[in-house]
């Protein structure tokens, strides 16, 4: 017996709302296929009805209230894609509250009030998918939670911004300013208008909050990760950094060490013959290592009408199958069963464990590379690789660039701070982190 088509109601028809309706239209005989049964958008919510749209509208019941999709008993599926936090949430809780199913690629919402969401969702057996929350249209988020789930993650990194990784890309191969690479993405429309998300780290800190989470089988903790952009990222950076071997990529790390989980978003450098190192322009890149495993690595678009449309419509796909079937043994929404999350400790800054770089200008003068050599060995801290620059209009002084073997940042911290004070220190000491991977 065949099947009644799943209708399903639309939240947003920009980009990536457009991509979903031409994906299903252009993909319909393989996605029925896979799902068992036909698969309609019927209702779809927008702005502004007068708006000219990148997709064929007919068929779908258009409406400038979304309250109408949302609790219009004939549609099982909410998609919810019009981004930002408190109408989202709104949205989507009512959607819940409706019975309904819901897909969103909303990172924001997911890091910020998916404790929430998916609590209320198990509540009404519900179900909420979210893979185009994490790079596009790779499949990162059902990697973690289900093709790795025999194993104990024990770490994961990735280039989950393509915007900030455009930018390092720019800098690095075109020898650009990241002012001129940025108005270089805003041009590209890769970076938004006011890029505050991107460069300052807070975007790739909502996606890491999603994938430690479901890593690890800890609440979402987007406000206790440590988070620094590349908008201080300076021209010699990239070219120091290169000298010795290492690329600087804009990196979310989420790692257990013996104190808890650690979670940091940063620029970081990376051997030159690291796979991360090889990652350039928007793309974005997940390694993820697991006991069993080892490491593994996924690649692709990390956004785009089509990329994240893919991830939409697959989660769509997956929802289907559940309405269609038995609903008692589906995956957890973040792996692991609601009552066996842990509050494990989300490590301090301090006690982060990894390289470090730092660039110091300083006199040029007898002693000075002994004296700053003698305070980090006098904190533990060890030495990888050391150069001496002169420094353009600086008169006597000398720029000192070292990267160190690994160490605990705190000690590392509290040896600048003590080269810092020494007479022959000058103001503006760059610091940023080195990372280390088995790939």
């Amino acid at each position: 017996m065949e099947l009644e088509p799943i209708k399903v109601g639309l939240l947003g028809l920009g980009t990536v709302g457009a991509g979903c309706v031409n994906l299903l239209k252009d993909n319909a005989e393989e996605i029925e296929r896979r799902a068992g049964r036909k698969i309609q958008i019927t209702h779809a919510a927008v702005r502004d009805l007068s708006k000219e749209r990148p997709c064929d509208t007919s068929g779908i019941r258009m409406t400038a209230n979304p309250m109408e999709v949302v609790e219009d008993p004939e549609v099982k599926v909410v998609l919810e894609l019009i981004g930002g936090d408190e109408e989202a949430f709104d949205l989507v809780m009512a959607a819940i509250d409706s019975g309904k199913h819901v897909v969103t690629a909303n990172k924001h919402l997911i890091a910020l009030r998916g404790n929430e969401i998916f609590a209320a969702a198990d509540e009404k057996d519900r179900v909420v998918h979210f893979e185009a929350a994490v790079a596009g249209g790779i499949p990162i988020i059902r990697a973690i939670r289900e093709g790795l789930a025999a194993n104990t993650i024990e770490w994961l990194a990735g280039i989950i911004n393509g915007t900030g990784n455009y930018i390092l890309t720019q800098m690095s191969n075109e020898g650009e300013t990241f002012a001129d690479a940025l108005a270089e993405a805003q041009r590209l429309g890769y970076a938004e208008a006011d890029p505050t998300f991107d460069v300052e780290g807070i975007d790739a800190a909502h996606k890491l909050a999603i994938l430690a989470s479901i890593a690890f089988g800890i609440p979402l903790s987007f406000d206790k990760i440590s988070t620094d952009g590349i908008s201080k990222i300076a021209d010699e950076e990239i070219q120091f950094a290169e000298e010795m071997g290492y690329r600087i990529k804009h990196l979310g790390i989420a790692r257990r060490n013996d104190r808890g989980v650690e979670l940091r978003v940063h620029p970081t450098l990376v051997s030159d013959q690291a796979l991360l190192a090889s990652v350039e322009g928007e793309k974005n890149a997940v390694m993820v290592y697991g006991d069993a495993v080892g490491p593994t690595v996924y690649y692709g678009a990390g956004a785009g009408a089509g990329p994240t449309a893919s991830a939409v419509i697959a989660d769509l796909i997956d929802i289907v199958r559940i309405v269609s079937a038995d609903a008692s043994g589906r995956v957890p929404h973040l792996a692991f069963q609601p009552d066996q999350l842990s509050e494990s400790p989300i490590v301090d800054s301090d006690d982060f464990f990894c390289g470090h770089y730092f660039r110091i200008q300083v006199a040029d003068e007898p002693g000075v590379m002994a004296r700053i050599t003698g305070l980090l060995a006098q904190f533990g801290v060890s030495i990888e690789h050391i150069l001496q620059k002169d420094p353009e209009n600086a008169g006597d002084d000398a720029l000192v660039i070292i990267v160190t073997k690994p160490v605990r940042e705190g000690l590392l911290m509290q040896a600048l701070e003590h080269i810092q004070q020494e007479a022959f220190a000058r103001e503006g000491t760059v610091h940023l982190r080195v990372a280390q991977f088995d790939d």
